[in-house]
């Protein structure tokens, strides 16, 4: 049988390092599940502030901190997580890749580029968020994807032997795919607008009629990753303890709200993992 973890972490990011780390020193076993080690926008800044005792770029930063997970035996597991299913235990999907833990820490981060007015309106109903998972539903029919890097290419070409046509709003440049059933479009979307389903996206210059519409980024609003989760907008509400509405589930760094800095995104990580222990012992796990 599969290994059934103390305790699964979603996002790559310094929130769910953090966590990964605590929950070693706690002698729980952990799967740190992450899309990406520490993100591009960590990597990328001139100058971390902030944080006690780093002096120096984001790269520079991001260098220690890989130091410090080889020191320390800690390894990410990559993957985009696309489903958190709540139960005993807890199942998490990664693409064709399962998952279960007896407590989750939701850690992936916010993620706006890419974001359309609307979108979280037809969740379920026209708007996805994964292509593995949903690319099939839409064979034959016209499709859009709202593609926000490069590097999510591929999942337009994975769409692309589905769809009957995709039409691809890249917010990078020179987008190049080599599957003829592919419409390139540089402008963003305005909005996703429908009835009982999402029905058109609304342009700067018009509107475009489609089935469907992907929206392929670093991180998914939260509550397309776990059913039933509580949010006020683009942030999960958390107790003290940085506990869900969800038993068994926690949640910490930028997605629990401001402010975006990476010192809270550690204090978080931590709590939830002295949270998320606690839980499980007073469960008697």
């Amino acid at each position: 049988m599969e290994q059934t973890y103390d305790v699964i972490v979603v996002g790559g990011g310094i929130a769910g390092y953090s966590a990964a780390l605590t929950l070693k020193s706690l002698k729980r076993s952990c799967l740190w599940l992450g899309a990406e080690l520490f993100g591009e926008k960590l990597r990328a800044a001139e100058y971390v502030r902030n944080y006690p005792a780093v002096t120096g770029s984001g790269a520079e930063f991001a260098a220690r901190l890989e130091e410090q997970m080889r020191r320390e035996g800690i390894v990410m597991t990559h993957g985009r997580a696309d489903g958190i299913y709540a139960g005993e235990p807890f199942t998490v999907t990664a693409g064709d890749a399962v998952y279960t833990a007896r407590a989750v820490i939701l850690a992936t981060g916010v993620s706006h580029r890419g974001a359309v007015k609307g979108e979280e309106n037809f969740l379920g109903r026209g708007v996805s968020y994964c292509a593995v998972c949903d690319g099939a539903l839409y064979r034959g029919k016209t499709i859009a994807a709202v593609v926000a890097s490069g590097k999510y290419a591929h999942e337009v070409e994975y769409l692309a032997g589905f769809a009957g046509c995709v039409h691809a709003f890249c917010l990078y440049p020179n987008p190049a795919f080599a599957a003829d059933n592919v419409v390139v479009h540089t402008q963003k979307p305005l909005a996703v607008e429908g009835g009982m389903r999402a029905e058109r996206l609304i342009l700067p210059d018009g509107e475009l009629a489609v089935d469907g519409v992907f929206f392929l980024r670093d991180a998914a609003p939260p509550a397309a990753l776990v059913g039933g989760l509580e949010t006020e907008g683009s942030r999960v509400k958390v107790g003290r303890d940085l506990s869900t509405n969800l038993a068994g589930l926690f949640a910490a760094g930028d997605l629990t709200g401001q402010p975006y800095q990476y010192i809270k995104a550690a204090g978080e990580g931590c709590t939830a993992a002295y949270s998320a222990h606690a839980y499980l012992s007073g469960r008697g796990v």
